[in-house]
C-alpha cells in the first residue's frame, strides 16, 4: 500500500512472527490525522501485537511502520498507549501516576500538576486524586490510565481493549467518556477491541483483520457525527454497519478442522 503524504501511521507491508509462528501480515494500513480506526478480529490475529508494533514496544519482523513521516524505531512520549489492565504503580497515589509521564519528560512540577489535575477532572475522577489504586474499582483505575495517557498530550492513543475487563454497565460508561474526552484532544487514536458495538459506536473506521497471520480483509467506514450518544445503537444506520462488520468477521472464519488448530493456538499469543 503507497503511503498517504496525509496520514499520521503508514504501516507498510508489516509482518511479525515469534520465533517460526508467523502471527501478522504481511498488511498495510494507514490512518489519517485525527482519525479514530478500530482493529477487530478473532484472538490471536495479532491486533494487539499490531499496536505494541506501531508503540515502538516490539519490533516487526518485516515491513516498517513510519509515524508523522518518522520510522517508529522504539517508545516515543508522542504516542500514549492504555492497556488491557490499567498498570498502574501502587505505591504512588493517582495524582502521581497521571503526572509520572510528565516527570519523567522534565515537565516543571506546577505544570505537571494543573496537567494532572485537568485530565483528572476530564475523566470524572478528580475526588481520588490523592487515593492509592488499590483503593479504586476497576472502570476508575481505566480512568486514571486513560488520564496518564493523555496528559503528555500525545498526537497518537493507542488503546489496547482498555474496557475488555470491565462489567457491561461500566464499560458503556466508560465509551461514553471516550466519546466525550476525544471532543478535548486531536490526537490520532487506534483502538483494539472484540466488541463490534464498541468498534461502531467510538471509530471513523472498523478495520477487520483475517485470523492468524492478521490481514486486513475488510474496512467499514463509521458515518455517524460525532459526538454519539446511546440512542445511535438502536437506529437502523448503526444495526446496518454492525451486520456489514459481522459478515466480514464471518467471512473469514476458517474451516472447522482450522479453528480447532487455531484456537489451541491463540491461547498461546496476544491480541
Amino acid at each position: 500500500m503507497p503511503a498517504s503524504p496525509l496520514a499520521a501511521v503508514d504501516l507498510r507491508d508489516v509482518s511479525h512472527s515469534f520465533g517460526t509462528l508467523g502471527v501478522l501480515g504481511p498488511l498495510g494500513l494507514s490512518v489519517a490525522r485525527g482519525e479514530f480506526v478500530a482493529l477487530v478480529g478473532p484472538s490471536g490475529c495479532g491486533k494487539s501485537t499490531l499496536l505494541r508494533l506501531v508503540a515502538g514496544l516490539v519490533a516487526p519482523t518485516g515491513g516498517g511502520i513510519v509515524v508523522d513521516g518518522t520510522p517508529v524505531t522504539g517508545p516515543d512520549p508522542k504516542r500514549g498507549m492504555v492497556f488491557q489492565q490499567p498498570a498502574l504503580f501502587p505505591w504512588l497515589d493517582i495524582a502521581a501516576n497521571v503526572r509520572f509521564g510528565l516527570d519523567e519528560q522534565g515537565v516543571p512540577k506546577a505544570e505537571g500538576n494543573r496537567r494532572a489535575a485537568d485530565w483528572l477532572a476530564a475523566v470524572d475522577i478528580a475526588d481520588f486524586a490523592k487515593a492509592l489504586p488499590a483503593t479504586l474499582s476497576g472502570g476508575m483505575a481505566q480512568r486514571a490510565a486513560l488520564a496518564r495517557a493523555l496528559a503528555p498530550e500525545p498526537d497518537l492513543l493507542l488503546l489496547d481493549e482498555p474496557f475488555g475487563a470491565l462489567d457491561s454497565l461500566t464499560r458503556r460508561d466508560m465509551q461514553a467518556l471516550l466519546e466525550r474526552v476525544r471532543q478535548r484532544t486531536s490526537a490520532t487514536v487506534i483502538l483494539v477491541t472484540h466488541d463490534v458495538e464498541e468498534a461502531l459506536f467510538l471509530a471513523d473506521r472498523v478495520v477487520v483483520l483475517s485470523p492468524r497471520p492478521g490481514r486486513v480483509v475488510a474496512e467499514v467506514a463509521v458515518p455517524f457525527d460525532h459526538p454519539r450518544d446511546d440512542a445511535l445503537r438502536l437506529s437502523p444506520a448503526f444495526m446496518e454497519a454492525r451486520g456489514a462488520v459481522e459478515a466480514a468477521l464471518a467471512a473469514s472464519r476458517p474451516s472447522a478442522s482450522q479453528t480447532d488448530v487455531s484456537r489451541r493456538e491463540s491461547e498461546l499469543l496476544p491480541g
